[in-house]
This record gives C-alpha cells, sequence and structure tokens, in this order.
C-alpha cells in the first residue's frame, strides 16, 4: 500500500467499474461487486487490494497471494487461488498501470487562479497562461511563454523566449533555454534543455567553439527523466518526437532527432546528428556514435555500442553492435573454447 503521507488514493473503487477502465473480463470468484480499497504487489496485497500477474517468473507468488483481485492474461488464469476475482486482460501490466492511475493520478489539477510564489522572479514581458503554478525561487526571462496549467517546480530557471505549452510538468531545479515545447511534456528534476552543442573545430593552437544556433524542439506529451541533458542543435534543430519517454541520466547530443514512441534508457548516451526513427528502443548504457539512423522499431540491448546504421526493425547488441542471435552465438563459442583449455 502506498504510505499516504506521499501520495493521495482516489479510492475505493468497485470491481467492476476497475473492469469497465481497462475493458477485461471479470473471472475466477467472480465478483464484480467486490470494493477495492487500494493497488499492491502479489506478496503484499489483501483482500481489499488489487494486483497484477504479468511475468512467469512470479508464478508462485501469485498461486499464494491474498489479493482480492489479480490482473492476468488468459493464459496464466488457471492458476489463479481458490477465491480470487480475476480480472482477465490481454496486457495485463498496461491495465494495471491504468488502474494505478485511477487510484493515483497525477497531480496538476487545473487552479481557478495563476499562483506565482513571492520568492518567484518573473519578467514583465513573460506571458503565464491561466491555471498555472509558479513555486519558490523559480526565475523566468523575458519573452517567455507559457501555457494553462503549467506547474514550474522551485528553482527551475526559464530563459528568454522559451515556450512551454499546457498542462507541462517542469521539475526542480530545470534549465531550460532555447527551446519550444509542446503540451503535457513532464522534465524530471535537475534536466538541462537547449545548453550548448558539443561542438568546436579541433587546433593545435586551440579548439575553435562553433556557435550552436539551433533550437530543442519537444514535441507533445513527452518525458524526460532527472538529470538528463539535450543539447540544442549547431544550426540545424534537435527535435524529440511526440510520446517518446526518455530515462534519467541520459545524454542527447546536437541536431539529433527522435521520432514518435521511442524509449531512452538510463545513461544511454547519443552523438549529435544522429537519427532515431519512431519507435526506437535504446536500453540502458547504450552509446550511439553521431551521424547514424537507427531504423523505426529497432531495438538496441543495454551497454551496446553501436557504430553504423541500424535496421529498422531488428534487435542488436554487443560492441560493436551486431545482430542478437549473431552475439548470442559468438558468446556461446567463446564459452565453449574456454571450456576445452
Amino acid at each position: 500500500m502506498a504510505d499516504p503521507r506521499f501520495f493521495n488514493s482516489k479510492g475505493p473503487f468497485k470491481l467492476a467499474e476497475l473492469a469497465t477502465l481497462v475493458g477485461a473480463e471479470i473471472s475466477g470468484a467472480g465478483r464484480d461487486d467486490l470494493v477495492i480499497d487500494d493497488v499492491s504487489s502479489l506478496h503484499d496485497a489483501n483482500a481489499a487490494q488489487i494486483s497484477f500477474f504479468d511475468n512467469v517468473k512470479y508464478k508462485d507468488d501469485f498461486m499464494v497471494s491474498a489479493a482480492g483481485a489479480c490482473i492476468v492474461s488468459p493464459k496464466m488464469a488457471a492458476f489463479a487461488p481458490d477465491g480470487m476475482t480475476l480480472l482477465v486482460s490481454d496486457s495485463p501490466y498496461k491495465s494495471y498501470a491504468l488502474i494505478a492511475q485511477h487510484f493515483y493520478p497525477i497531480d496538476n489539477d487545473d487552479l481557478a487562479d495563476t499562483i506565482i510564489h513571492p520568492s518567484a522572479v518573473v519578467a514583465q514581458s513573460a506571458e503565464i497562461g491561466t491555471g498555472s503554478h509558479i513555486k519558490a525561487g523559480v526565475v523566468i526571462e523575458g519573452g517567455v511563454k507559457i501555457g494553462r496549467s503549467v506547474c514550474i517546480e522551485p528553482n527551475a530557471v526559464i530563459s528568454q523566449n522559451v515556450e512551454i505549452g499546457d498542462g507541462c510538468v517542469i521539475g526542480a531545479n530545470v534549465s531550460i533555454s532555447h527551446a519550444l515545447i509542446g503540451n503535457n511534456v513532464r522534465l524530471y528534476p535537475g534536466v538541462r534543455i537547449g545548453q550548448d552543442g558539443f561542438g568546436f573545430a579541433i587546433d593545435p593552437a586551440g579548439h575553435v567553439k562553433v556557435p550552436q544556433l539551433g533550437r530543442v524542439i519537444i514535441d507533445d506529451s513527452v518525458e524526460v527523466g532527472a538529470n538528463t541533458t539535450i543539447d540544442r542543435g549547431a544550426g540545424p534543430d534537435t527535435h524529440i518526437g511526440q510520446g517518446s519517454w526518455i530515462d534519467n541520466l541520459v545524454q542527447i547530443g546536437h541536431n539529433v532527432k527522435i521520432g514518435r514512441g521511442c524509449i531512452i534508457i538510463a545513461q544511454t548516451g547519443v552523438a549529435g546528428s544522429t537519427v532515431l526513427e519512431d519507435y526506437a528502443v535504446l536500453a540502458a548504457q547504450v552509446g550511439v556514435a553521431g551521424h547514424l539512423t537507427i531504423g523505426m522499431g529497432a531495438r538496441i540491448a543495454a551497454q551496446s555500442g553501436i557504430m553504423r546504421d541500424v535496421p529498422a526493425g531488428s534487435e542488436v547488441m554487443g560492441s560493436p553492435a551486431m545482430p542478437a542471435k549473431q552475439h548470442m552465438r559468438q558468446v556461446a563459442m567463446l564459452k565453449k573454447m574456454i571450456n576445452k583449455k
């Protein structure tokens, strides 16, 4: 159960309401009138809580769980303990996510009036939309445009002429410059948007800085994790596509183009002028060289080193990266060679 000091539950809800919310079928004990107080894990849930089962590794936990209700796939429903009511869903984890959001919606409710903390510094020429909340220590420079129902958390700095759309959440200590940001974007604490790209001409007499004259364009419904940096373009813009999610501690170089729905996981670095087509996935600690194309739907395994283009739909791993099956064959072959010695 979530700690009520930090999380505000909107429950309880009847199971029938939750089933309708996610389009799931009620099965097992079949109690559609069951009142659900909260979400919880298989291990910790009680008879008034709902959990989910989506990974066969947790089959034993599922079979002895005390949860009153559980979200499961059709093929796993047979393993449910007696007396458990099931919500049968083709996507149990997604259904759980929607139900958990129903209990614990993101707190960015519309305010009747704009609230600006007395310690915030807001330029007279800045435009702040209705219902926005500007918290302590925020600095908003001239020419900034902020949409409706935006929350800017303490000590964020929004540099001149930046534009931020409706419904955004800008975390504590974020800095934004040279950027145009869409609607419903969330930047977690410590994010840096629009800093100088790492561009310079190498010279024995002293490296020469190349002015970074582009912007960062972030489309709607993007999330950027804590302490991630997205550099502005050198001339072309750096562009993050709609619905892409970027984890903590990621570095996005200048001129990078990220398509729709991409996933970039922690400690990944993407060098300048690389293109990620729609729905590409980069797992943790991937390194991508510059001026490459990662094709639509490609999946890059953790700690891979990408030194050439990756075709659409492919799965690669290793450093240098290669098709995943080829990499696994090479690992198996090397293991056999070592064991023979």
